[in-house]
């Protein structure tokens, strides 16, 4: 007989003000021998899952299939999903390295991206995170023709609107929403991180390498008396991670302008993060550029990056402005022992450093430069590894423009730049498309607490003054430029934002303009050294990240 501790786990109550919580959607098992504990089922039944109007099957409730469940720890998503259970191989591919008998061999496993994800949000201060759980893990090392017949049906169940088959979106009947589909339903998700999105559309990886050595350990201080273990070799090391050829980088650029346009029409307050997709060897543009050779370039014309010209929109912000690409894959410390090659997509990293940043400094900062530096002790290594320091002009200084780069400084390692992938300068820079999202968030409460007031001069009003005290406290913690709050923002909600049809048909209208501050990233000090002895001068011109 044993005594086991079930951690209370109240509903946590949706904050429409909140820009730190990340939606998590992907392939993860259920942990077995972990029954729903009551707390949890309390927070399900809230949202109409268990016994309301949508309510799903009992088995479906305890499997925590296609719902969305809110989570505050990382000790809660362990307990309660098999994130570190994903097969490796096929029973038809066993490990090459090990003598051992199929029948005979203990299935190796490893861990899920959208664990690592997870893991990776909450080491670097996340709080809260929103976990929909949309079918168990495929085994990573399938084989091609597997990997392609099961294709449409996993894209299906992430990505509805991917696939033709896929019923349309029903916006007021939740049973029917699958995957992505339930951001339309969360009151206070900022964040849309889809981890297994890479591998979904990566080509078979090659067998392990017998002969190639095991990537080094991490740097740091340790006790000197301690000798640590050496790792297992699971040969985990030696599987390639997740790589894509031109046809799969063309699959994934469509699954996330898919993505993106679904929350450009359905939930434009949040902001996809998705991880720049490994390119295999060799991989060329139309003009035979290679990939590794300038990224951004290459970005550009296989259309993974669009123009200003094709961005312009008269609705304001693009739909590019709603997604952030990370750059390069990461070596954590805690990837080198559960994932292939010891490389985890940078996504959730980029999500805990956002939602880190958002509680303690606000939304609307950059968390690029120094204040990402103290949690990024545990990297590693990266691949490819960035030439970090070159200039802007440098391919990895042309890619921070557009990407949110990765790279080792003289401090360490720190991320570099905080951008959307928008090539307009007023959308450039992710703090300023994150506090749109806060704003947007926030109209959207007050407008659902006046649904049932008669829509006149008086709810006008209230509405306006609401508005005007949230940007007012934005304006007073520096996020808008401005020297007044006149100059800073301005709210109309009175008769000229409104036709006659939209108060007949019942809409209220509310304009509402700003001007966000642009984060300085980087600053270039020029020193130019005068013909005179002694005679020198400096110039500094500060770089924003627009």
């Amino acid at each position: 007989m044993s005594l086991v501790f079930e951690p209370a786990a109240p509903a946590a109550p949706p904050d429409a003000q909140r820009a730190d919580v990340a939606c998590f959607v992907g392939f993860v098992g259920r942990r077995a021998g972990r029954p729903l504990p009551d707390a949890l089922r309390t927070q399900l039944d809230a949202g109409g899952w268990v016994t309301g109007p949508w309510a799903r099957p009992a088995a479906q409730v305890e499997a925590l299939l296609n719902l969305p469940l809110v989570l505050d720890s990382w000790h809660l998503f362990d307990r309660f999903y098999a994130w570190d259970e994903r097969p490796v191989d096929t029973p038809a591919t066993p490990d090459p390295l090990d003598p051992i008998t199929l029948s005979e061999a203990t299935p190796r496993r490893c861990a899920t991206y959208l664990g690592a994800a997870v893991r990776s949000f909450f080491a670097r201060g996340g709080k809260r995170a929103i976990v929909i759980r949309v079918g168990d893990p495929w085994p990573y090392l399938e084989d091609a023709a597997q990997r392609a017949a099961a294709r449409p049906a996993r894209l299906a169940l992430l990505l509805p609107g991917m696939v033709s088959t896929s019923s349309p979106f029903a916006p007021h009947d939740p049973a029917t929403w699958q995957g992505v589909q339930h951001l339309y339903g969360l009151p206070d998700d900022s964040l849309l991180v889809l981890p297994d999105l890479p591998d979904a559309f990566a080509v078979v990886p090659p067998p392990p390498d017998p002969d190639r050595p095991l990537a080094p350990q991490p740097e740091g201080f340790a006790p000197c008396d301690v000798e640590a273990p050496e790792p297992r070799d699971t040969s985990l090391l030696r599987i390639p991670a997740p790589r894509l050829d031109d046809a799969g980088y063309t699959r994934w650029r469509q699954a996330i302008r898919d993505t993106r346009d679904f929350l450009d029409r359905r939930q434009r307050a949040a902001v996809l993060l998705a991880a720049l997709p490994l390119p295999i060897a060799g991989s060329l543009a139309a003009n035979g550029l290679h990939a590794q050779a300038d990224p951004r370039t290459w970005l550009e014309q296989t259309q993974i990056l669009r123009s200003a010209f094709d961005e312009d929109t008269p609705q304001g912000r693009p739909a590019e402005a709603l997604s952030q690409l990370a750059w390069p894959w990461l070596r954590t410390r805690a990837a080198r022992t559960d994932l292939p090659q010891g490389l985890e997509p940078p996504d959730g990293v980029l999500a805990g450093l956002i939602a880190y940043g958002a509680v303690a400094r606000g939304t609307f900062r950059s968390v690029a430069g120094d204040n990402s530096l103290p949690l990024l002790r545990d990297l590693g290594g990266a691949e490819p590894m960035p030439a970090w320091g070159l200039g802007d002009d440098s391919p990895a200084g042309r890619l921070a423009q557009r990407v949110c780069v990765f790279a080792p400084g003289a401090d360490g390692w720190a991320l570099q730049s905080d951008v959307t992938t928008s090539a307009m300068d007023p959308w450039r820079f992710g703090g300023a498309s994150r506090l749109i999202g806060t704003i947007l968030r926030a109209a959207r409460r007050a407008g659902d607490g006046a649904v049932f007031e008669p829509n006149g001069p008086k709810l006008w009003a209230h509405l306006r003054g609401t508005l005007e005290d949230l940007l007012a406290g934005f304006w007073r913690e520096g996020a808008f430029n401005g020297g007044s709050m006149s100059e800073a923002f301005e709210v109309l909600c009175d008769r000229s934002t409104m036709t006659q049809n939209d108060l007949d048909a019942g809409r209220l209208v509310a304009y509402v303009r700003v001007r966000p501050a642009m984060s300085i990233e980087r600053i270039t000090v020029v020193l130019q050294l005068g013909q005179a002895a002694g005679a020198v001068t400096a110039s500094v011109t500060q770089r924003e990240a627009a």
